[in-house]
C-alpha cells in the first residue's frame, strides 16, 4: 500500500517558482526558500535534486552546534609545529568525496545567532572546517517566517545578504494534481551558446546603468530587523543580480521568473526600479521605427507601446523634419491598427503641435482624427460627470 501511494510521476508544467529556483541553482547562487510549514519546500528540493541527478544532503541547521560548520579542533602530535586543524563533519566529507551534490540547509530561521555566524563561511566561501566544498555542490536553504517558526530568530544581515530569497507559496491546482499522482517537473534552463556574450553585456549595462543613475541603491541596509533578514541591495547582491540577469537572458525565461529572482536578491524597491529600466532597454530604437513605419514592430504591452510612441515623438522634436513628421504619423496610424487606439491620443496631440506652417497634413492623419476626437469627448464626459457629482446635494 505504501509503495502504491508513493508511486507518482512528473510532468512539464509552468511553475515560475520552480523555474526561478532552478535558474538560481544553475547559476550557482545560494537560494533561501521562505514559506510557512507544510507547503512543500522540502518536497520541491527533493524533486529538484532528483531532476538534476544530484545526491541530496539535508542538514537541519537548528540542531547543530557552530563547530559543526566551522570545524572541530583536532590536536595532533605537535600542535606548535603542525597547528590545530579544524575537522569537518561527516556530511561535508561525503560531499567532497562525491564531488557534487545539493546541500539543503533546513530550518534556517530556527538556528541561533552563533550558528548563523558559523554558516557565513559555508554559504559564501563553501568552506567547512579545513574542507572546501567542490564546485559541483549547490546550496539551498529553507526557512519559516519568525511568526510560524519554532523558537524562531530573524536572520542576521550578513547571512541574509548572501542568499537569493524566494517566497514559496502553494498553488492549489498543483497540490490537487500532485496528490492525484502527478507533480510538476523541474527542468534545467538551456542557455543559448550564441547569446552568452550578448547576455553578459546586457546584464552589465542594465545594472551599471541603474546604479550610475541611482548611486544611493548601491548599498542600502533596511532599518528594521525583519527587513534586514531578507533581500536588500549591496555590492554583493548586485553582483548576484547581474549573474541572474545574464543567465535569464541567455535562457530566455519569462519576465515573471526574472522578477522573482531580482526582487529576491536586492529587494522589492530596487528590484522594481531595475525591472523598469530593463523594460526601457527593450524598447525599439525610435530612429529605426521612423525609418520604416510600415513594417515597424511595436511592443504588445500597453505601457511599453506608449513609451515607444512617446520616444518617436521626442525624436521628431529633437530633429524636426517634414519626412520624419510624416513618418511619425504613419507609425501612429499603424499603432491604431495593431493595438489600443487610446494609446496614440497623447503622442498624436504632441506631434500635431510640432507642425510647421509649410507642412501639409499627411493622409494618415485622417485615420487618427476620429480616435483623438472620441477620446477627448470621453474625457470631457467624465469631467462633466465628476462636476455633477461634486455639485449634487448630499
Amino acid at each position: 500500500m505504501l509503495a502504491l501511494l508513493r508511486d507518482t510521476t512528473t510532468e512539464a508544467r509552468a511553475d515560475i517558482q520552480l523555474e526561478a529556483l532552478t535558474l538560481a541553482v544553475a547559476a550557482d547562487l545560494p537560494v533561501l526558500l521562505w514559506g510557512r510549514p507544510g507547503i512543500g519546500k522540502t518536497a520541491a528540493l527533493t524533486q529538484l535534486a532528483a531532476t538534476l541527478d544530484l545526491p541530496l544532503t539535508t542538514v537541519i541547521a537548528s540542531v547543530h552546534e557552530p563547530s559543526d560548520f566551522s570545524g572541530l579542533p583536532v590536536v595532533g602530535d605537535d600542535p606548535a609545529e603542525q597547528g590545530v586543524p579544524m575537522a569537518p563533519p561527516d556530511w561535508a566529507v561525503r560531499l567532497v568525496r562525491a564531488g557534487r551534490g545539493l546541500l539543503f540547509l533546513d530550518e534556517l530561521s530556527t538556528a541561533p545567532p552563533a550558528v548563523q555566524a558559523a554558516l557565513l563561511r559555508l554559504v559564501l566561501e563553501r568552506r567547512v572546517g579545513a574542507l572546501r566544498l567542490p564546485s559541483g555542490v549547490r546550496i539551498v536553504a529553507a526557512a519559516n517566517p519568525r511568526s510560524s517558526a519554532a523558537d524562531g530568530w530573524e536572520l542576521s544581515p550578513p547571512l541574509a545578504n548572501r542568499f537569493v530569497h524566494l517566497q514559496w507559496t502553494h498553488d492549489p491546482d498543483v497540490v490537487v494534481r500532485g496528490l492525484g499522482g502527478t507533480w510538476p517537473r523541474a527542468t534545467l534552463p538551456r542557455l543559448d551558446p550564441e547569446k552568452l556574450a550578448e547576455s553578459v553585456d546586457f546584464a552589465r549595462r542594465a545594472v551599471c546603468g541603474l546604479l550610475a543613475a541611482r548611486p544611493a541603491l548601491v548599498h542600502r541596509m533596511p532599518t528594521t530587523e525583519t527587513h534586514r533578514g531578507g533581500a536588500w541591495p549591496s555590492p554583493r547582491t548586485w553582483e548576484m543580480t547581474l549573474t541572474l540577469i545574464a543567465f535569464a537572458t541567455a535562457a530566455g525565461v519569462s519576465r515573471e521568473v526574472l522578477a522573482l529572482l531580482v526582487r529576491g536578491t536586492v529587494g522589492d524597491g530596487p528590484g522594481l526600479e531595475l525591472l523598469a529600466s530593463l523594460d526601457r532597454m527593450d524598447l525599439p530604437d525610435p530612429e529605426l521605427l521612423l525609418a520604416d513605419p510600415a513594417s515597424a514592430e511595436l511592443p504588445e504591452r500597453g505601457d511599453l507601446r506608449q513609451a515607444a510612441l512617446d520616444g518617436v515623438v521626442d525624436a521628431v522634436r529633437n530633429r524636426p523634419q517634414r519626412s520624419r513628421w510624416d513618418a511619425a504619423w504613419a507609425l501612429l496610424a499603424r499603432a491604431v491598427e495593431t493595438g489600443a487606439p487610446d494609446l496614440v491620443v497623447v503622442p498624436a496631440t504632441t506631434l500635431a503641435s510640432l507642425r510647421r506652417e509649410d507642412w501639409d497634413l499627411p493622409e494618415s492623419i485622417e485615420k487618427l482624427a476620429g480616435v483623438v476626437a472620441l477620446s477627448r469627448r470621453a474625457d470631457e464626459a467624465v469631467s462633466r460627470a465628476k462636476d455633477a457629482t461634486a455639485k449634487a446635494p448630499r
